[in-house]
């Protein structure tokens, strides 16, 4: 069923608003609001959407949610629920790096300990409830301990890339029982030679970028230096590591 972008608008703002923890808890924030209280995806959709998301480089829930406001309401829905999520903790963002330089002392670190404590409890939340529906097997839980236990031993960016390949010839392996409601088509009504014009866009920015930034400098420096990481490191906490290794 399709829907309105004021509708997608209004829905992603109040997630914007009240979900807290970062792209992994995010996940479970989306599922709970979209899927169990409104029904606009099934759970075997949604499931599917995820997978792509989180095979692609770049933070897993800004790319959900963009995708779900694009089925539900075209290119229009995809950036009203990109721009009413983000917005609220992009403006936070810049209240709190104007109050930061008081943040300081016993007080300011006591309140960001504080914080970081709450924003993990939330993390684990959203990883809890999703893994309740997502690894609804014996088979699904070993995939996913495995890979938990590969990349946090590892942490490289390239391990994975080579986890995520690995994990999926481990699902056409083991005996996993695949719903029938799995098989639920979804309608993306984007064209193939848009999609086609969008993959050449990338790979056009992936490649020009760093020689225009050499030329040009300034903005397109800093365009640079966060586009080819988030266009190559998977993992949405992980896309800044590069940048500040370099500094």
């Amino acid at each position: 069923m399709k829907g309105s972008p004021v509708e997608v608008f209004i829905t992603f703002l109040r997630l914007g608003l009240t979900s807290f923890g970062g792209p992994i808890a995010h996940l479970g924030y989306f599922r709970r609001e979209l899927i169990e209280k409104r029904e606009w995806f099934s759970e075997a959709q949604y499931a599917q959407l995820l997978a792509i998301c989180q095979f692609l480089p770049g933070p897993a829930s800004s790319q959900l949610g963009f995708t779900l406001g694009l089925i539900r309401a075209g290119w229009a829905g995809a950036l009203a629920a990109f721009v009413a999520f983000t917005l609220p903790s992009a403006v936070l963002l810049v209240v709190f790096a104007a109050l930061m330089p008081g943040l300081s002392g016993t007080i300011g670190n006591a309140v960001l300990h504080g914080l970081e404590l709450v924003a993990l409890s939330v993390v684990a939340h959203g990883v809890l409830g999703m893994s309740r529906n997502l690894c609804l097997d014996i088979p699904r839980g070993v995939i996913a301990v495995a890979v938990i236990v590969v990349v946090v031993a590892t942490g490289a960016a390239w391990v994975q890339i080579l986890v995520v390949a690995l994990a999926a010839l481990a699902g056409l392996a083991l005996p996993i029982v695949t719903e029938p409601e799995s098989k639920t088509p979804l309608a993306v009504n984007v064209p193939r030679r848009t999609g086609a014009l969008l993959l050449v866009i990338f790979g056009v920015l992936l490649i020009g970028l760093p020689l225009l930034a050499r030329a040009g400098g300034g903005p397109l420096s800093v365009m640079e230096a966060f586009y080819c990481p988030g266009a190559l490191v998977f993992g949405g906490g992980h896309v800044v590591l590069p940048l500040l290794e370099e500094t």
